[in-house]
């Protein structure tokens, strides 16, 4: 449950039934955890459902079984015990359903000729159902604020902490720390911690070097609740700023502001894209933003839509959450990510999360 409010698993169910005749299969095989958790409320893990018309399963094992009963009070909890994809081909067989709409990007290649094996006559569908997470009820929006909040207010206190001579390992360890302090079940992911030439790796993940007197230091982190992510980045600098560490925070923060006002309903993930990179373009740094603008966040830290040149979003919806990323990198030198999880709306996006996007100075 998020903040006082519930789940829409009716809704949730009602687009997947709605999926099912679109798509002109008997049955939906759902194997990825993230939309097994999404449609049944079971938090649990090696398990699946099995969705048809007059019939909603959930199969797990012994260690899950009073769990599933517990969140998943829509689905029939059916215990396996030697296998799950031995048991999925006896319901799948029993069910008399002909045709079964399974998620091949999450499946492996060996599982699904398994399941076509031994289940003869049956056809097996590829079907993306990703998508039907990508709006926002009530209550993912409120998990999602309360993870902002958790991650913002670990940033206060972490500021406290950075200093010469500590190491980045040692920062990350202390931000997931206050994290769970706060109330997170985990970090939404591996923490990025790069200070100093190592802040031009957009992916720069702690390690033992040590913060030096007058290096910037990029921090990437997320919380969870309830099962939804944050994802934040801020860059501070250890002592005083240089002139030229000023201008490539300066570019990336009007690109990030603009970012907020760009992202809005109705906008194609391509173009909110393309008009943040121009900022930068513009700048003269248009070769070292290196990545897309944002991507949507939820019960995955990376999931649709997607904010870049590749995004497959034609349209912005209100209710979505992506984040609002743009970085500079230059190797061997460093770099500046500034990021925000937000809400789209009909206007601005709404930031979710709240730290202060002013140049930091320790």
């Amino acid at each position: 449950m998020g903040e006082g409010k519930s789940f829409d698993f009716s809704g949730r169910l009602a687009n997947l039934y709605e999926k099912i005749s679109a798509e002109e299969v008997d049955a939906l095989l759902i194997t990825k955890i993230a939309n097994v958790t999404y449609f049944s409320g079971f938090r649990g893990d090696s398990s699946a459902l099995l969705v048809g018309k007059n019939f909603r399963k959930l199969l797990t094992d012994g260690r899950y079984t009073e769990q599933a009963k517990r969140e998943s009070k829509n689905f029939q909890i059916v215990e396996q015990t030697e296998g799950l994809y031995k048991k999925l081909v006896e319901e799948m067989k029993a069910s008399g359903c002909k045709k079964f709409g399974i998620e091949s990007l999450d499946m492996t290649v060996a599982k699904s000729d398994y399941l076509a094996k031994e289940i003869a006559g049956v056809e097996l569908k590829s079907v993306e159902l990703d998508t039907l997470r990508q709006v926002k009820d009530a209550a993912e929006i409120a998990c999602i604020k309360k993870a902002c909040e958790i991650a913002d207010k670990a940033f206060e206190k972490i500021l406290d902490f950075i200093k010469p001579e500590v190491s980045e390992v040692e920062v990350a360890a202390e931000l997931e720390y206050l994290m769970r302090k706060l109330g997170s079940e985990r970090a939404a992911f591996p923490t990025i911690v790069a200070s100093g030439w190592r802040g031009s790796l957009p992916h720069g993940i702690a390690t033992d070097k040590k913060i030096v007197a007058g290096e910037l230091v990029t921090m990437d982190f997320g919380a969870v609740f309830n099962g939804y992510h944050s994802d934040i980045t801020r860059t501070i600098c250890v002592g005083k700023a240089s002139a030229e560490q000023k201008k490539i925070y300066n570019a990336v923060l009007s690109a990030q502001l603009y970012g907020l006002e760009v992202i809005t309903a109705g906008k194609s993930g391509k173009d909110i894209d393309e008009a943040v990179r121009k900022i930068l373009e513009d700048a003269g740094f248009g070769k070292n933003f290196v990545h897309g603008l944002g991507h949507g966040v939820g019960l995955e830290i990376h999931e649709e839509p997607r904010l870049s040149k590749l995004s497959k979003t034609e349209k912005l919806l209100p209710n979505m959450i992506v984040t609002d990323e743009p970085g500079l990198y230059f190797e061997n030198v460093g770099g500046v990510r500034i990021e925000d999880t937000v809400l789209v709306t009909q206007g601005s996006a709404e930031p979710l999360t709240h730290s202060p996007k002013h140049l930091i100075e320790l």
